[in-house]
């Protein structure tokens, strides 16, 4: 009985964990595009982020979200006033009036500010060579995420080059994530 019983704690506490997105650094997607090219999915937040927090908690949790970031994407966690390093593009990013300790805001990280990122959450996407395909900026749902990370899978986003062309795309697109 003890045997089945931890048998099912683990089958409950594994189907939990492949729900939950594997996030790595930006460093360590970027050198497993090395060995297996795919694109990266990067959360830039920051701690004080109330809307990055809901995210995190309505939407990356989301089981439909997850197992689609982990199939398709490697998915980077990016604390844009953070203080780590990012080697990216034979530049080494850091944020040099990083304060240790500091309540509320920080500087922000030179790697967010070369990717434009003005405002968190922003989720930005990388084809598999490591170049930016777009930023997306603001909390999104997980049906309107969906819609995103669908898009850039399939390499839609290429063909949508006109605002009309964006629309109808929105407009024809059929989810399948649920709540």
């Amino acid at each position: 009985m003890k045997h089945f019983i931890s048998l099912c704690i683990l089958f409950i506490g594994l189907s939990v964990s492949a729900q939950e997105i594997q996030w790595m650094s930006m460093n360590e997607a970027l050198e497993a595009q090395q060995k297996e090219p795919k694109k990266i999915f990067m959360d830039v937040y920051t701690t004080w982020c109330g809307p990055c927090k809901l995210l995190d908690k309505n939407t990356f949790a989301n089981e439909d979200v997850a197992n689609y970031i982990n199939k398709h994407f490697y998915a980077v966690k990016f604390n844009a006033e953070g203080k780590g390093e990012v080697h990216y593009k034979d530049f080494t990013y850091t944020n040099l009036k990083y304060k240790e300790g500091r309540k509320g805001r920080n500087s922000q990280h030179l790697f967010a500010h070369a990717l434009k990122v003005s405002a968190y959450p922003t989720m930005v996407f990388f084809d598999e060579n490591s170049e930016v395909i777009s930023p997306v900026a603001g909390y999104h749902t997980p049906q309107q995420l969906e819609l995103y990370l669908k898009m850039i899978v399939s390499d839609e986003y290429k063909k949508l080059t006109t605002a009309e062309a964006w629309q109808k795309y929105q407009k024809n697109f059929k989810g399948t994530f649920k709540n």
